[in-house]
């Protein structure tokens, strides 16, 4: 049998990354440790773009812009979604998913979904530093899977 082996080598990949503002500490802080696990990885710093948007909902549409680009080998989405009071939450929470989802399946585009939904800020803080840069490696990784799939 032959295995396609792991790579997390992130050298002359370009990255593209977007930020919802909403819930910004939550977002500032999975930006942070996305950004450090690329250049960890390899990426360098001219190689990233990030575009930052409102909210979550608005996530999936620039995602598409950069996909139909080209300029980029992966993509990475990254907010909060946090309960609050209202059904918002739950329609944020399927919608944002259910768009990223969309766009990596339209475009053939690698994107790694960060957008956290949780109940509290509490848990938001706890996940954003491990979520961030997980993200970071699943689009680093996604993308040398599809080329050696290709």
């Amino acid at each position: 049998m032959r295995e396609i082996k792991k790579n997390l080598d992130g050298t002359g990949m370009r990255i593209g990354i977007v930020q919802s503002r909403f819930n910004d500490v939550v977002c500032d802080g999975l930006l942070a440790a996305c950004h450090a696990q690329l250049l960890k990885s390899g990426v360098a710093d001219d190689d990233i773009v990030l575009a930052t948007v409102p909210g979550a909902l608005e996530i999936p549409l620039v995602l598409w812009q950069m996909a139909e680009s080209h300029d980029y080998d992966a993509l990475i989405a990254l907010g909060a979604v946090i309960r609050g009071d209202t059904y918002h939450f739950e329609i944020v929470s399927n919608e944002s998913a259910r768009g990223v989802g969309e766009v990596q399946l339209a475009t053939g585009m690698p994107i790694a979904n960060a957008i956290l939904t949780t109940d509290t800020d509490e848990q938001a803080e706890v996940r954003m530093s491990v979520k961030g840069a997980e993200a970071a490696l699943v689009a680093i990784e996604m993308t040398h899977l599809l080329k050696a799939l290709a």
